[in-house]
């Protein structure tokens, strides 16, 4: 009677059936994650690799948008730098508006933030209020304000008739007019200033307080407890800075469109120039692949020397 029971068990008895491969493909969490992601590496491949591929393969052409590529190899990059002065001004002017701005606009924003970690009543507004610019000072209509107050009869001049000072081509003139967009770009500190008050408030007040025993006075204090300290800090300002700098294009298209006699000229905007205004695509392409070749060594260098001055107190030294 037992063994008839259990043949019968057996009989009813049917292994569970495995999972088919699609199931346990779509079971595991990395294709959940790719499906999540899918929009995004769509979206990125579409519209930033395939044009990425595709410019850089219209570089090597001469193409207008009235006729179709032609292919002429290095041309454009030949004529870049042996053909067009332009370009060569253009490049002068933008390293000159970088090695100025950058060190002014990261030089007060350290100096404001280090005023406003102080202690003392209403400092939550005073950043509020020197955050402001950098919300809106890359805007058109500010930098059409900014035009507005630099022209012959804006409020600049006539603060300094007040003085007795004649009224300044600000904007007319090469000497001055680069300098305009300077002044509005270390204006715009406010970012950078909030990154280095959220630094100095991770420094330990302890390391002042034993300088103060040791009898160092505050510029000791902030030579060499601040400024290491910090160097991460300014090190990555720097950077972000830098690379900001190189792209400007909004400023100086508002404001002086390049003039007076390419004195403004700065490297996006001849680009822009050479695309839209000339229509040259694939010479503007080769501009584009050189800007970022550019930007990249710079910025490689930047972070080659960051051994030397810049110091991670994990690693007790330079990295």
């Amino acid at each position: 009677m037992i063994e008839k029971r259990t043949a019968g068990l057996q009989l009813r008895y049917r292994p569970k059936r495995k999972p088919n491969r699609l199931i346990r493909f779509l079971n595991r969490e990395a294709v959940c994650g790719y499906v999540f992601a899918s929009p995004f590496i769509i979206g990125f491949l579409a519209f930033t690799i395939v044009p990425m591929l595709y410019s850089l393969y219209i570089s090597f052409t001469s193409y207008r948008i009235t006729s179709s590529p032609t292919w002429i190899g290095l041309d454009n990059y030949v004529r870049m730098f042996t053909q067009d002065p332009r370009y060569i001004n253009s490049i002068k002017v933008t390293l000159k508006y970088v090695a100025v701005s950058v060190p002014l606009k990261v030089g007060f924003a350290l100096f404001i933030a280090f005023l406003l970690t102080r202690r003392a009543r209403g400092m939550p507004v005073y950043r509020s209020i020197y955050y402001l610019p950098s919300l809106i000072g890359g805007s058109v209509a500010v930098s059409l304000v900014w035009k507005e107050l630099f022209a012959v009869n804006g409020v600049i001049n006539k603060i300094l008739s007040i003085f007795g000072v004649d009224p300044i081509q600000w904007l007319g003139d090469p000497t001055y007019a680069i300098w305009v967009l300077i002044l509005l770009s270390a204006w715009q500190f406010g970012s950078s200033m909030l990154i280095f008050a959220a630094g100095l408030k991770q420094i330990p007040a302890v390391y002042y307080e034993a300088a103060q025993i040791d009898g160092a006075s505050g510029w000791q204090q902030f030579l060499y407890i601040t400024i290491p300290s910090l160097s991460p800090v300014i090190f990555f300002n720097v950077v972000m800075q830098t690379i900001s700098a190189f792209l400007n294009f909004t400023q100086a298209f508002i404001i002086t469109q390049g003039r007076p006699m390419d004195s403004t000229l700065v490297y996006s905007l001849y680009l822009y120039y050479s695309a839209f205004n000339y229509y040259e695509m694939g010479y503007a392409s080769a501009m584009a692949w050189v800007l970022l070749i550019m930007v990249a060594v710079v910025t490689a260098f930047i972070f080659k020397s960051s051994s030397y001055w810049v110091f991670y107190e994990s690693k007790g030294g330079g990295t």
